[in-house]
Parts: structure tokens; sequence; C-alpha cells
């Protein structure tokens, strides 16, 4: 079975952007040149473990570029966007933004027939 009209591309999403935690990370990452990741956990709301887990595989992805430096003797931790993550999340964006159009819009309710 098919799915009529652009519905379909829904399966098309890029998994990788399309995980919520995954998808905020990239969101507060495009607005900023460099993020701590204790900002990062704190807009979250994620564990360290669980963000570190989503950080890593953004990274493998290269959509993001972590760096670790210290500042005095603390472990510092900073993320930034690549560009590559720029145009997915810009692409997800708009392949969602015409999955969306596609719905049927519930507040309208539905004709039976």
């Amino acid at each position: 079975m098919s799915t009529p009209g652009r519905l379909g591309e829904v399966m098309a999403l890029d998994r990788l952007v399309h995980e919520p935690a995954r998808l905020l990370i990239l969101a507060v990452l495009s607005g900023a040149k460099e993020v701590e990741f204790g900002f990062l956990e704190q807009m979250s709301g994620l564990s360290k473990g669980n963000l570190s887990s989503h950080m890593s595989k953004l990274e493998a992805g290269g959509l993001i570029e972590v760096k670790k430096s210290f500042r005095g003797k603390r472990p510092l931790t900073e993320l930034c966007i690549t560009p590559a993550g720029r145009r997915a999340l810009a692409a997800y964006r708009r392949q969602l933004a015409a999955v969306m159009q596609e719905l049927p819009d519930p507040a309208a309710g539905t004709k039976r027939r």
C-alpha cells in the first residue's frame, strides 16, 4: 500500500535529526556560535549520560562538533553545529513542513459519507 501525496515522506524524515532530543540539541546549537555542555544540559533537561549519547550520534553523523578543553583545572565541553548540521536541519524543516501540509486538520472535523 502506498501513501498518497507527500504524506509518505514522513517515512523518509532524517531519523538522526527527527529524534526529539537530537532535534532540540540542533535547534539550540543553530542559534549560537558555541554552547557549553552544562547549558545544553539545563536547556534540554536530559541527564549527562543521555545528552552525551545523543551528542555522540550527532557528532558521528557530522552534524555537530564537540570541543573538549579545560577552564583552569575543570574540563570544558563545547558544542557547535557544523555546516552539514545546518543543512540537515534546514532540509528536515522543509520536509516536515511539506508533510504537515498534507495532514488533515483535526480542528476542521471530518465529514462522514
